[in-house]
C-alpha cells in the first residue's frame, strides 16, 4: 500500500473541492437546453479563414450521388426503419445532440478534464510516479489534465472542430445537395428545419474531428469517446436531418482535418514540457544568481515542479518570439520593501476573511477534480452562447477563439512564471495560511488572472453587451487567488489580468480578420 502524505490544509479544503466540483456540475442543466435553430445559417461561412487549413477546399470531398438514385433512395427507407419504432432511449439521444453538438463535445471535454485533473500520489520512496501516455491505464492515469494541459487540450479540439465545420459549409454550398426531409416529404423531422444543405454533415465532421483529438489527448477514455461519435452520427440519422452518405462524408471530412491537428500537436513542444530534473535545478540557480528567494515546492515529499517548460510549447495567436514579448518585467524584488508589504496584504487578508471572500475564492477556485479555469470560463461562454442562437459553424468559431486565447495564455503564464521563478506569499511567509490548496509552481504571475484576463477580452468582443460584465468576472476571479492567500494582489494578480487581456487582444485581432464580422 502506499504511503500518502497530505498537508492538514489539503485535508482541510478537500470538502471544498467537492463542494466546488458539484456547483460546476456538467450533467444536470444539458438536458434541458431546447434544439439549436438560428435564424442565420451563416451560409458564407465556407469564405471564413481557417485556423490550420490553407483554404477550405484543402480536404477533398467528392461529389454526392443524386437524390433520384436507387441508393439514395435506400438511404431513406433507413431512415424510415429507425423512426418506425423509436426507443426512448433513441429520443433521448436526438434531443440531446440537437442542442447543438460543439456544445456537447465541449461539455463531453469538460468532463474528461475534470476526470483526469488528479495529481498523483507519492511512491514509497518519497517519488512521484509520471502518467504515460504508451500506457494510459495505469497508474497514475494519463494524462494528468492540470491548467496547462487543459488549455492545450481545449485549444487543439475546438480549432479542430472550428476548421472541419468551414470546410463542411464549404462543401455544403458547392454541391448543394438539399436534406432528407425536403427530398422526401413523408418523413418525420425530429428536430427544427433548417436552410442548410445536408452534404456533407456538420454533425459528422464535429464528431470525426473531436473523436480524433480526445483519442490523442485522452488515450484511456477512446471507447468513450467512440460512444459518443456514433450517438451522435447515429440521432442525426433518426432524426431525419441526414442519409448515410451525408454522415460517411463528414465523418472523413473530420477525421481528415483533424489529422492535420494531430501532426500539429506532436510537434508543438508540449511532449517535453516536464523538463528534467537538471532544467529545474537550472531554473532555481538562476533565479539565486540575480540575488532572489527561489520558489520552491511547499508539498512534503517535495513534488516535481508543474510543467516548466510549457512556456516553450508552439501558440496558436502568435509565434514564439511574441510569447517571449509579452512576458511582463521582473515582479519586486524577494528582498525589497515592496514584496514585504505585498506579502504583510496577504497575511492580512488571509487572517480575517469575509463570508464573501471565502464564497469567492470556492467559486473560483477550479483546483483537482474540476475543468480547470479555462473549463469554468468555458462554462459561462457556453451559457451565454445560448442566449444568442449562434448557427453552429459560429458557435465552433467562438469557442475555438476562446479556446486559443485561453492555451496563448498559458503559454506566455508558464513562459513568465519559469522564467523568475517567484515565491509563493507562504513560502515568504510562513503564518500565512491559505484558504484553498496551493498550487506547485512559481508564484508570478497567477495562472487564473492570465486566463480571466484573456477570456474577458476575447467574450466581451464576442458579445459586447456582456462586455463590462465580464471585466467584472475577471477581476473577481483574480482577486480570489488574493484572498485565499495563494498570491500578492499586485505584481500576481494584477499584472496576470494584464498579460491575460494583452494575449486576449490577439485572439480579437483574429476574430476582425477570419470572414466572420
Amino acid at each position: 500500500m502506499k504511503k500518502i502524505i497530505l498537508y492538514p490544509l489539503i485535508l482541510l479544503t478537500t470538502a471544498a473541492i467537492i463542494i466546488i466540483a458539484c456547483n460546476k456540475e456538467i450533467s444536470g442543466r444539458t438536458d434541458n437546453i431546447p434544439a439549436l435553430n438560428p435564424d442565420n445559417q451563416d451560409l458564407d461561412a465556407g469564405t471564413w479563414k481557417p485556423v490550420l487549413l490553407s483554404s477550405p477546399s484543402e480536404v477533398p470531398v467528392a461529389a454526392p450521388g443524386a437524390t433520384t438514385s436507387p441508393d439514395y433512395i435506400a438511404q431513406i427507407n433507413e431512415i424510415k426503419s429507425w423512426q418506425a419504432d423509436l426507443t426512448g432511449e433513441e429520443q433521448r439521444i436526438v434531443k440531446y445532440w440537437s442542442a447543438g453538438a460543439v456544445l456537447r463535445w465541449n461539455e463531453i471535454m469538460r468532463e474528461l478534464v475534470a476526470k483526469h485533473n488528479l495529481p498523483p500520489y507519492q511512491n514509497e520512496d518519497g517519488t512521484y510516479p509520471a502518467p504515460n501516455p504508451n500506457n494510459p491505464l495505469a497508474y497514475p492515469l494519463f494524462p494528468f489534465a492540470n491548467p496547462p494541459y487543459a488549455a492545450r487540450a481545449y485549444a487543439y479540439v475546438a480549432a479542430a472542430q472550428y476548421d472541419a465545420l468551414v470546410a463542411t459549409w464549404y462543401y455544403k454550398t458547392l454541391y448543394n445537395r438539399a436534406a432528407p426531409y425536403h427530398v422526401d416529404s413523408s418523413l418525420k423531422l425530429l428536430v427544427p428545419a433548417s436552410t442548410l444543405p445536408s452534404y456533407p454533415s456538420e454533425d459528422a465532421a464535429l464528431a470525426g474531428a473531436a473523436a480524433e483529438m480526445m483519442k490523442l489527448l485522452f488515450p484511456g477514455d477512446q471507447e468513450f469517446i467512440q460512444q459518443k461519435a456514433e450517438e451522435q452520427k447515429r440521432a442525426r440519422i433518426i432524426a431525419g436531418a441526414n442519409v448515410r452518405s451525408d454522415i460517411e462524408a463528414g465523418e472523413a471530412l473530420g477525421k481528415a482535418i483533424a489529422q492535420k491537428f494531430v501532426a500539429r500537436a506532436r510537434g508543438d513542444r508540449a511532449g517535453a514540457a516536464a523538463g528534467n530534473p537538471a532544467i529545474w535545478k537550472q531554473m532555481e540557480d538562476a533565479c539565486i544568481a540575480k540575488g532572489e528567494i527561489p520558489w520552491k515546492s511547499l508539498e512534503t515529499p517535495k513534488r516535481p515542479p508543474m510543467l516548466p517548460l510549457f512556456g516553450k510549447v508552439k501558440p496558436f495567436l502568435f509565434d514564439s518570439l511574441t510569447v517571449i514579448a509579452l512576458r511582463p518585467g521582473p515582479p519586486p524584488s524577494t528582498s525589497g520593501e515592496e514584496m514585504k508589504a505585498e506579502t504583510q496584504e496577504v497575511f492580512t487578508q488571509t487572517s480575517g476573511a469575509s463570508r464573501e471572500d471565502i464564497r469567492i475564492i470556492h467559486f473560483w477556485s477550479d483546483g483537482a477534480g474540476t475543468y480547470t479555469p479555462t473549463g469554468h470560463w468555458m462554462s459561462i461562454a457556453c451559457e451565454d452562447f445560448l442566449r444568442k442562437d449562434f448557427s453552429e459553424v459560429r458557435w465552433a468559431r467562438n469557442i475555438a477563439l476562446l479556446a486559443m486565447a485561453e492555451m496563448d495564455a498559458a503559454i506566455v503564464c508558464w513562459d513568465t512564471k519559469y522564467h523568475y521563478f517567484n515565491p509563493r506569499p507562504c513560502q515568504m511567509n510562513p503564518n500565512i495560511r491559505s484558504l484553498t490548496g496551493v498550487p506547485n509552481f512559481p508564484s508570478y504571475i497567477s495562472g487564473h488572472s492570465t486566463f480571466s484576463g484573456a477570456a474577458a477580452k476575447i467574450l466581451g468582443h464576442i458579445i459586447p453587451e456582456r462586455a463590462a460584465a465580464y471585466d467584472a468576472m475577471a477581476e473577481e476571479a483574480a482577486r480570489s487567488r488574493f484572498l485565499g492567500g495563494l498570491h500578492y494582489n499586485k505584481s500576481d494578480c494584477g499584472v496576470g489580468l494584464v498579460v491575460g487581456r494583452n494575449v486576449g487582444n490577439y485572439a480579437i485581432q483574429r476574430a476582425k480578420t477570419d470572414g466572420a464580422e
